[in-house]
């Protein structure tokens, strides 16, 4: 049995540790075992991390808030149907950007009415998918969302919908992740929400719940959250719902300290009770912050060359992690048996891309090919942006608990890169 001889810093899943041997153990297993038994690159889930997450979100809702509370989980942060049926027996729900997303949701057995569907672009056949499957509610977006709503819901029949806002609110991040300024493809300006409310109201085929607004994502400041509630009020303040969005970051880097879900909690809550009262269902979409920290993504050396700088060159990079190529994002990393420092270094990918570079200023122990790698923090976008560049088949998904580990999403093949071809 492994003894814990060092805890580690709050971006690795919760309880994971080194043992005496200076092994890295996540889900109480030793991550170099786990690179010998399922191969690298690898997404390695501590289940233990996401179910607390999803406990600690529901508590601090319940504690704070008198009325009906609903979480959401945002799907697109980790579409894997074994998380999704986690979180399912957590009693969250999730939102879906795509009719991929719903089937992902459907499959793992999430409440239709617990779904949500989201989307700027939705098509005629991604919401009819939607209705048939007697979701919960469907976010519009734009007037088009409308009319296809109108054309689709059949004769006698109601669909419950929300109304995307943008309450020309943004939070401290990157573009590429901000939503709630004006200029935004999503949602609709206040001024033209108040003629969608009212178009909304006037129909016979689709019923008003509320509104929403998500203002962005990584956001590690509250005040945007509590200014983007008091703009939706300006729209009215006699709804059922009021959804609050997601948007809590998480901590990349052992330096970042987002803020505590139940702070998080409170000042959405605070702001809507101040706005709408406390009668009101508050919903909420976390999403990285539920799978961010969750999970760790390992990879194998291949090479290690010295130039200008030390390059260490891994099985993996943007075909696994696409973030610091797409916005910068920037990671640690650690040998997953030997934790410490003493060689700068860039940890790149196996990419035919000089930008495929996972950290640009990396400081590993003494790395050697065959070393196994460890970055932290990669539950959130990580494998929901895997791709196939290069042809690299996409990296498993490993659920560990408690010292044992199984794959629920094995590693993609070469005949599966092939499956598609018709010939």
């Amino acid at each position: 049995m492994a003894v814990a001889t060092q805890q580690l810093s709050h971006v690795y899943p919760r309880g994971s540790f080194l043992d005496d041997r200076g092994h890295l153990h996540v889900g109480g297993c030793d991550v170099t075992e786990l690179a010998h038994e399922f191969g690298t690159p690898a997404y390695l889930v501590a289940e233990d991390d996401l179910r607390a997450r999803a406990r600690e979100f529901k508590q601090a809702f319940a504690q704070l808030h008198p009325g009906p509370s609903q979480l959401v989980f945002a799907t697109k942060a980790f579409p894997c149907t074994a998380v999704l049926r986690l979180f399912a027996e957590e009693g969250l729900g999730c939102d879906v950007a795509s009719g991929g997303e719903l089937a992902l949701a459907l499959k793992a057995g999430v409440d239709p009415k617990k779904i949500h569907l989201h989307g700027n672009a939705k098509s005629d056949e991604e919401i009819a998918y939607a209705l048939a499957s007697g979701i919960g509610d469907v976010v519009v977006d734009n007037l088009d969302d409308l009319e296809k709503l109108e054309r689709l819901v059949p004769n006698g029949e109601t669909q419950a919908v929300q109304v995307r806002v943008t309450p020309d609110v943004a939070g401290d991040t990157h573009a590429a992740i901000s939503t709630g300024q004006a200029d935004s493809k999503f949602g609709f300006g206040l001024d033209a929400a108040r003629d969608v409310l009212a178009k909304i109201e006037a129909s016979d085929k689709l019923d008003l719940t509320g509104l929403h607004a998500h203002i962005g994502s990584q956001l590690l400041q509250l005040d945007p959250f509590r200014r983007a509630v008091e703009a939706m009020a300006t729209l009215g303040t006699e709804f059922r719902t009021v959804n609050v969005g997601g948007g809590l970051g998480v901590a990349y880097t052992r330096d970042q300290e987002p803020p505590r879900i139940a702070d998080y909690a409170r000042a959405k809550i605070e702001a809507v009770h101040e706005h709408f009262g406390t009668g009101v269902t508050i919903m909420d979409e976390p999403g990285r912050a539920l799978v961010g920290n969750g999970a760790v993504t390992i990879y194998r050396v291949q090479s290690v060359k010295r130039n200008v700088s030390t390059w260490v060159g891994v099985d993996g990079g943007m075909s696994d992690n696409l973030r610091p190529m797409l916005y910068g994002a920037v990671y640690e990393a650690e040998v997953a048996d030997r934790f410490g420092e003493g060689t700068p270094c860039k940890l790149v990918g196996k990419h035919c891309e000089s930008g495929d570079v996972i950290i640009a200023a990396a400081d590993l122990k003494d790395p050697r090919p065959g070393d196994v790698v460890v970055t932290p923090a990669t539950g959130g976008y990580g494998y929901s942006m895997a791709n196939n560049y290069n042809g690299q088949p996409r990296a498993p998904v490993v659920f560990c608990k408690d010292g044992d580990a199984r794959v629920v999403v094995r590693r993609e093949t070469y005949d599966d890169l092939l499956a598609r071809d018709v010939a």
